[in-house]
């Protein structure tokens, strides 16, 4: 087979297990997807919340340190910061991830779960990493269906040879 038939691979290696780190790769997974591109997700340290089934529905988004998270979000007008003295508040948390959630709602944009199941669906493979699995005591029993394998990084990188790798 000559190069330019060859399928193109993407693979994206997810490290964070907030709300507004899960997206990226769920959205440019499903983009490539829809372009024939063959998708591989491989989900580490707090990546792994993003495919917990305990975990996967209660993501959040703290404010704290989170110089892109702006005031307008809470309606107040202008792209002034939320200040980490406001963010460390009780609740702010809370609040932050549920305006960002009815956001997204609002757009129509598919929870975590749904793209997982969509990636699936797709034809995405999933899986999680070793080490941070032993590191948590987790058991593949605790992953969403999708989840094909627990894989070492050497593994990952024997499977996604010759693919772009994204880390976010």
């Amino acid at each position: 087979m000559s190069m330019a038939e060859e399928t193109r691979k993407i693979a994206f290696i997810c490290s964070k297990g907030n709300l507004d780190m899960a997206y990226p790769a769920l959205v440019m997974g499903w983009a490539a997807l829809g372009n024939g591109i063959d998708v591989t997700i491989f989900f580490t340290f707090w990546g792994l919340d993003l495919i917990n089934k305990h975990r996967v529905d209660h993501l959040e988004i703290p404010p704290v340190a989170n110089t892109s998270m702006k005031m307008n979000m809470m309606g107040i007008p202008g792209y002034l910061g939320i200040p980490n003295l406001v963010g460390v508040l009780p609740g702010m948390t809370t609040f932050a991830t549920k305006l960002m959630k009815d956001k997204m709602k609002e757009m129509g944009i598919p929870t975590v779960r749904e793209y997982l199941e969509m990636l699936v669906d797709g034809g995405a493979k999933l899986y999680a990493c070793k080490m941070s699995v032993d590191m948590m005591g987790l058991k593949k029993e605790d992953f969403v269906d999708g989840v094909e394998d627990i894989v070492t990084a050497g593994d990952f990188m024997d499977m996604t040879e010759g693919a772009q790798i994204i880390f976010i």
